[in-house]
């Protein structure tokens, strides 16, 4: 194989050591926005204007931080109920992280709280569904991955769970607290995962084996086996997407795109194709392509 990028190590700071300004990246669910609609991308990732979670959204985060800690117990100490015991923690360390998001409840509504905690319990059971996280045995949670491209893009993005078998092979992981998605949208699902498998490809020098994407709400999976000639086309796909944003970025052209999906946005009222005005653009301040818990617990 011919390597076509130059490799950057995905690593923290050390304790104590302030980090150095990081270059403009392109991220997963950045790069999805901007194919959706520019004009979100813009907002989001430029103007960071402030977005309201949902309950399932957050719920989502609560679930992913279950299963982050879950695989850091002991094997034989993986089971239903244990799960289920940490996701009351969960929940209040995300409250103690983020005290906006504690918000979603009235102060003193124990009882919706309480609902709302077993439907996370739910979809924990539906993970326990799909595999038993005894037997399974991950190199990493939560891994952050960043690489450059020979074009120059950076890429960066965070995987739920990486799995490496005693032969090398790779598995990207990645739970969805929502539904399945139909046929025709398995291609837009499996976008994320792509982007993820090029990183590591660029990294390691190896095509992961199996990407795997989980649905808890109704216990389905979405497996596929990409190839090199595959994540090389997909990769200019990327290059081809930042080229497109800096163009935007030097003028302000984030055009809407409007869709189906405007139902959902929470900038609305914002959008010029719905009678809105955006704020005045602020100019290309390089944002650092990072994406929020939501982003990755969605």
């Amino acid at each position: 194989m011919t390597d076509t990028a130059a490799p950057v190590a995905a690593q923290e700071p050390p304790p104590g050591e302030a980090s150095a300004p990081r270059r403009p990246a392109l991220s997963p669910s950045r790069a999805s926005d901007f194919k959706v609609c520019p004009l979100l991308y813009r907002f989001r990732a430029i103007d960071r204007l402030p977005e309201t979670p949902s309950a399932a959204q957050v719920r989502g985060i609560v679930v992913h931080a279950v299963l982050e800690e879950l695989f850091g117990l002991p094997a034989a100490e993986r089971v239903p109920e244990r799960a289920h015991q940490l996701v009351a923690p969960a929940w209040r360390r995300v409250c103690a992280e983020r005290p906006e998001l504690a918000e979603l409840f009235q102060a003193g509504d124990d009882a919706s709280v309480a609902e709302w905690l077993a439907s996370a319990g739910e979809l924990l059971d539906g993970y326990y569904g799909l595999e038993d996280p005894r037997l399974v045995h991950p190199e990493a949670r939560e891994l952050l991955v960043e690489t450059e491209l020979a074009s120059g893009v950076l890429l960066r993005g965070y995987i739920d769970r990486l799995d490496a078998a005693p032969t090398g092979e790779l598995r990207v992981v990645d739970y969805k607290s929502g539904a399945a998605p139909r046929e025709f949208n398995e291609a837009k699902a499996l976008f994320q995962m792509k982007f993820y498998a090029v990183a590591l490809w660029r990294l390691r020098g190896v095509v992961p084996r199996q990407l795997r994407l989980m649905y808890l709400a109704d216990r389905q999976s979405l497996t596929y086996t990409p190839d090199e000639a595959e994540l090389a086309r997909f990769e200019r796909t990327l290059d081809a997407i930042w080229q497109a944003i800096l163009r935007a970025g030097r003028t302000g052209d984030f055009r809407p795109n409007p869709s189906r999906l405007c139902d959902w946005c929470s900038h609305k009222e914002r959008c010029p194709a719905f009678g809105g005005t955006p704020p005045d653009y602020p100019g290309w301040p390089e944002p650092d392509g990072e994406e929020s818990v939501v982003d990755r617990a969605d």
